[in-house]
């Protein structure tokens, strides 16, 4: 993740939680229980997720250019033994140009 920059009032951050201990589960959860089943191919069952927006959001620094934005979302989730993090990104959704970052070695998602 690089430094997003909300600074001149473009873009916008928001989170839902989702405590699913003792209630029925959204179907947002039911398919984040269904990606982490598929991708680590293990049994999966939410007790409590978290999903974080950060919408049309600009590079640091923002003074330079608010056009470029990225939209991606970061979801944790646990069973209250084991956590993940799905990391999302909107298909054509990067637009900071990554040859004006400080840093050169820029991926997206993790290492």
């Amino acid at each position: 993740w690089d430094n997003a920059d909300f600074s001149r009032g473009v873009g916008t951050t928001f989170y839902q939680e989702f405590s699913t201990l003792n209630t029925a589960k959204p179907p947002f959860v039911r398919d984040v229980e269904a990606k982490v089943r598929r991708y680590l191919r293990s049994s999966y069952s939410a007790v409590w997720t978290l999903k974080i927006t950060w919408e049309k959001a600009p590079v640091y620094a923002a003074r330079t250019d608010t056009q470029k934005t990225i939209t991606y979302q970061a979801v944790l989730t646990t069973d209250g033994f084991r956590s993940y993090i799905l990391m999302l990104y909107q298909d054509g959704g990067m637009q900071w140009d990554y040859t004006r970052l400080t840093s050169t070695n820029v991926l997206i998602g993790y290492t």
